[in-house]
């Protein structure tokens, strides 16, 4: 089972067994039980986080 948690003002945190696909349903290889997922979507290694997020003050909602 996969647990996906929202980190406050940064990304979205896949824990467990999980599958990530292409909108066409190509699989993305992602070497780890964990992946960081970008949210401010200004990520240069989308769809994974790269730390932007905190260089140009991203914040989430509530």
């Amino acid at each position: 089972m996969a647990t996906i948690t929202p980190y406050q003002d940064g990304p979205l945190l896949v824990r467990g067994a999980f599958a990530l696909v292409t909108p066409d349903g190509r699989p993305i290889e992602t070497r780890r039980g964990t992946i960081a997922l970008c949210r401010c979507g200004k990520s240069a290694v989308k769809p994974f986080c790269d730390g932007t997020h905190k260089a140009i003050n991203f914040r989430s909602t509530p």
